[in-house]
Order: structure tokens, then C-alpha cells, then sequence
């Protein structure tokens, strides 16, 4: 979705109201999925299983990507798009973690490098080479941290596809508004 923004296919507000399109179909398929009788074959390969009954991985993707979208500009919410829809796959691929363990740090290491490279692309050119430097190493680190462990909260996993974009958002804009 941030592609279509990247080459001058619509304009932010656009991409936003896109997202929230997405979000209410979203929550329609998830809502007969966990309520009705909406038993598609896909939904049992492609959810985990403490996604069973809860809002599964895919929905949370979604929400945390329009977020961002709609609360942050550009500079900043590509970068925590970037970080969930690339980072957060080569995480997976090097290494996974159960509920409430930790990845490894190799793995957490490869994260950060990768979130950081994206953050640094987009924050840099914009906020300049120290505030935008800082800025996308909280980005990174926030992604990482987020990334790196699935909290339990109230017999909840909180899935990092809920939570990276958002931290690294607010991480990169708190550095902005602080230092810059």
C-alpha cells in the first residue's frame, strides 16, 4: 500500500481513506469469521493458533498499517509500514519465538539493522542527519523491541503485526519532536 504513495498513485489522505476501505473489510471477514460461520480452509492455514479465537494476525496487520497511516505523515509512517512489511518477515524467517519468549539475538540484530536502514531512508532526507540519524535508531529499536517479544496481557498475546508499526512511529516521532 505505501507503493502506491512512493510512486505518485494517490496522495496520503488518499492512501488513508484506502486503508480505512481495507480495515472495515477487515473487520467484516473477522467478525464472521470469529462470530458466524465463515469457515474458509485459509483462515486454518494461515492463523496461529492462540489467533484462533481472537482477532487473528492478518486483521491486526491491517489496523496497525491504517493507524499509522491516518495519525502520522509519510516521513514517519512509511518507515513503521516498511518495518512491519519487510522487517517483520525476515525476523520470521531467521528465527521464531513462542509466547512470552524473546528472539534470538542474531535475529533481533538483523531487525534492527533492517528497520533502521528503512527509517533512515525516509526520516534522514526529512529531519536531517542527526535529529533524522537519532530518530530512525528509536524507529529501529522500537520495531525491535516490539518485534522481539509477544507480551501476554489479560490472556491476550499482543501480536507484533499490532504493535511495530505504531511503536516505531511514535519512537521516530518523539525523537522529532524532542530533539528536532
Amino acid at each position: 500500500m505505501p507503493l502506491l504513495y512512493l510512486l505518485g498513485l494517490v496522495d496520503w489522505p488518499t492512501l488513508g481513506l484506502l486503508f480505512v476501505g481495507i480495515s472495515v473489510v477487515v473487520t467484516v471477514l473477522e467478525v464472521l469469521r470469529l462470530f458466524g460461520n465463515l469457515e474458509w480452509r485459509i483462515y486454518d492455514e494461515l492463523t496461529r493458533e492462540y489467533e484462533q479465537d481472537n482477532v487473528a494476525g492478518y486483521a491486526l496487520y491491517v489496523y496497525s498499517q491504517t493507524f499509522v497511516a491516518l495519525v502520522f505523515g509519510p516521513a514517519i509512517a512509511i518507515p513503521g509500514m516498511f518495518m512491519l512489511t519487510i522487517g517483520d518477515p525476515i525476523s520470521g524467517l531467521l528465527g521464531s519465538n513462542r509466547v512470552g519468549e524473546t528472539k534470538a539475538p542474531q535475529t533481533l540484530v538483523a531487525m534492527f539493522t533492517v528497520c533502521f536502514a528503512f527509517a533512515a531512508i525516509f526520516v534522514v532526507p526529512v529531519y536531517g542527519a542527526v535529529v533524522g540519524g537519532i530518530a530512525s535508531f528509536a524507529g529501529a529499536l522500537g520495531a525491535t523491541v516490539a518485534d522481539g517479544a509477544k507480551p501476554v496481557v489479560a490472556s491476550y498475546v499482543i501480536d507484533d503485526n499490532l504493535s511495530i508499526p505504531p511503536v516505531a512511529c511514535t519512537a521516530i516521532a518523539a525523537v522529532v519532536w524532542v530533539v528536532g
